[in-house]
């Protein structure tokens, strides 16, 4: 007798339930992954995600425990994810089209469903519980087609949009400039003046990372840190690599905000660390589910970083 298969719709299948993630620990000194793409377009490649594959990768972020933080609430200490959940990041760099792509139909715009903003909130609609964030590293004075997202008439409109919905938009300098060649002058014009036109859009708005343009430091890290120039002020929180695996825990003593590790979004490296965590689970960072405690395994308290954010207290794990 051949037994009863039961085929469940496609519907349902997106709609089901991650599988019982509070049964991990939690471990809040674990690592965190800041995913780094650029293009989502055809056809892959190093530097291409395909609109396929990066719900491919939204997918299976979501079947293993991970959910989308924002950067800054990163930094504050602020990580409200479900317990048995793992923070993860998304970064965009240097505002290609298929980032963020507006459709003209009937003499309006949508967002083009096969751009990360469009994919990233449809994955959120069918999954209310993994989130909508990320970041978006622009390039306001870039050549064709990395500026603004290459849609001249929409520039603002974008911006507005993304700071609308929760999105963050951060520094990646005027026009992609390798820090390294510039001195002080040049790399504080690079910052201030692109923290400046984004202010144009956004009043008020402050760009509170930087991800450096080919991961390259100027030569005093001050000089990408703060400063000001003809009047227009600009602060950065963190800096951001464009390599070196996955991220201490915000609450570890080796957490270094002003060089902070990233994961090129590609699929090796994407598999690679997916299966890193899933082999040694005890490295991952586990949420306890409250963002008001910090959980950490017994006789590991010497490891955290002090102080805490504001508010925020350590327990030990049996």
């Amino acid at each position: 007798m051949t037994p009863t298969r039961l085929i469940l719709p496609l519907s349902l299948l997106l709609l089901a339930p991650a599988p019982a993630l509070a049964q991990r620990p939690a471990n809040e000194l674990g690592r965190v992954m800041i995913l780094e793409y650029h293009k989502i377009d055809h056809p892959e490649g190093r530097w291409t995600r395909t609109p396929g594959n990066f719900r491919a990768d939204l997918q299976r972020l979501w079947e293993k425990g991970y959910r989308p933080v924002a950067l800054n609430d990163l930094l504050d200490g602020k990580i409200n994810v479900p317990a048995g959940t793992t923070p993860v990041v998304l970064t965009f760099d240097d505002s290609s089209p298929g980032q963020f792509r507006y459709l003209e139909k009937n003499g309006a715009v949508e967002v083009d469903p096969d751009s990360a903003v469009g994919i990233l909130e449809a994955f959120a609609r069918e999954h209310p519980e993994f989130g909508l964030k990320a970041t978006f590293y622009v390039l306001p004075a870039a050549d064709p087609p990395n500026r603004l997202f290459n849609q001249p008439a929409y520039e603002g409109q974008k911006l507005q949009y993304l700071a609308s919905r929760g999105f963050e938009i951060g520094n990646h300098t005027l026009w992609h400039a390798n820090l390294s060649h510039y001195g002080e002058e040049t790399v504080r014009k690079q910052l201030a003046e692109a923290q400046e036109r984004i202010a144009r859009y956004v009043p008020g708005y402050r760009l509170r990372t930087l991800a450096l343009p080919m991961g390259a430091y100027p030569r005093e890290i001050g000089w990408a840190v703060r400063g000001s120039v003809n009047g227009v002020t600009y602060q950065h929180d963190a800096i951001l690599q464009v390599a070196g695996g996955a991220a201490p825990s915000r609450f570890s003593k080796s957490f270094d905000a002003l060089r902070l590790p990233r994961i090129q979004a590609v699929e090796s490296e994407i598999s690679y660390w997916l299966g890193y965590f899933d082999k040694h689970p005890e490295a991952r960072f586990v949420s306890d589910g409250d963002p008001l405690t910090v959980t950490v395994p017994k006789g590991q308290r010497e490891v955290v970083r002090h102080p805490l954010p504001q508010g925020l207290r350590i327990v030990e794990r049996e």
